[in-house]
């Protein structure tokens, strides 16, 4: 087979893989689109060809619908994104009735993102989205920082740990719960999801941060504050997925700032297993296929039948 009968990517070695095992979830490949940088899919499959992503993470929904935050809503910062979107979503039913029958039908796995504003909407999410057709995890988004209320459950160990043992009562679906680096100690709060029954850990979500308008004394979000993303916050999230690794047996999806193959690479060595690649969807919609194609070469070169070898191998100080 020819490569342009693969798509672009280059023979693998005999034996070798591209899968990934996160616990009791396998996926394809370890190349997944974030939250809230890829829309309902809709728009990509023109650069994009969707059933050869790892997995496909939806806009995070909330059990009703949210209006989001007043505009602007998005900034551009020195190498990175502040946003402060706010969970802009239609809710859980209009995701279930209307948005998952498309994602289902798009050949790649998906991973739908949930927030909870109060413990019970746990048990609501767990109980709506098990049965559903075609999702085969979730991740519970504790670390929104655009949202009244959006850390509180990912900053508190305890907190964090009852939501997910609500969580994982009420579903079957494996599921990851996403962290924010604007903590203490990140591997602390990992920790929690991990005894509250907690499959994988996602990290990072956003960097607090301002974009500040000195002419007119204003900030330059709407909302004051926001989230930033982009490359700016790689090194952060490295850090964090190297403590997380260190604190918990479970699987990571690495997130922050992923921009290239060596930036997967990067993050594998740290210590995550999958990647999911947000802000770069933005500038450069076709990343995700350039990795792709380029992870075999790498994998040769390595000598490696799985790029589960080569995870957590980093050699500190």
């Amino acid at each position: 087979m020819t490569q342009e009968q693969t798509g672009g990517a280059a023979a693998l070695p005999v034996r070798a893989s591209l899968a990934v095992q996160l616990g009791q979830l396998r996926l394809p490949n370890p190349i997944l689109v974030a939250s809230g940088t890829f829309g309902y899919a809709k728009e990509m499959p023109s650069l994009v060809h969707l059933s050869r992503l790892g997995a496909i993470i939806p806009k995070t929904i909330t059990v009703d619908p949210r209006s989001g935050n007043r505009p602007p809503r998005t900034v551009e910062t020195a190498s990175g994104l502040l946003n402060a979107i706010g969970l802009d979503n239609d809710g859980l039913d209009e995701f279930i009735d209307y948005k998952m029958p498309y994602l289902a039908s798009i050949g790649a796995p998906i991973i739908v993102s949930i927030a909870a504003k109060e413990l019970d909407e746990a048990q609501i999410f767990g109980e709506a989205l098990s049965r559903i057709p075609g999702i085969v995890a979730l991740e519970l988004n504790v670390s929104c920082p655009n949202v009244s209320g959006g850390v509180d459950f990912g900053t508190d160990p305890r907190l964090c740990e009852k939501m997910v043992r609500i969580l994982r009562r009420y579903t079957s679906l494996p599921f990851a719960v996403k962290l924010s680096p604007n903590v203490t100690n990140i591997g602390e709060i990992a920790l929690a999801c991990q005894e509250g029954g907690a499959n994988m850990i996602a990290a990072i979500n956003t960097c607090y941060g301002l974009a500040v308008d000195w002419r007119r004394r204003r900030p330059r979000l709407g909302n004051g504050c926001g989230g930033l993303s982009g490359p700016a916050i790689k090194p952060i999230a490295l850090r964090c997925i190297h403590q997380i690794h260190k604190a918990v047996q479970i699987p990571i999806i690495g997130i922050g700032g992923i921009t290239s193959l060596d930036d997967v690479m990067e993050f594998l060595v740290a210590g995550a297993s999958a990647v999911e690649i947000g802000t770069a969807n933005f500038f450069q919609p076709d990343i995700t296929m350039q990795i792709l194609d380029q992870l075999p070469n790498v994998m040769a070169e390595l000598g490696i039948e799985s790029l589960g070898e080569l995870v957590g191998t980093l050699e500190m100080p």
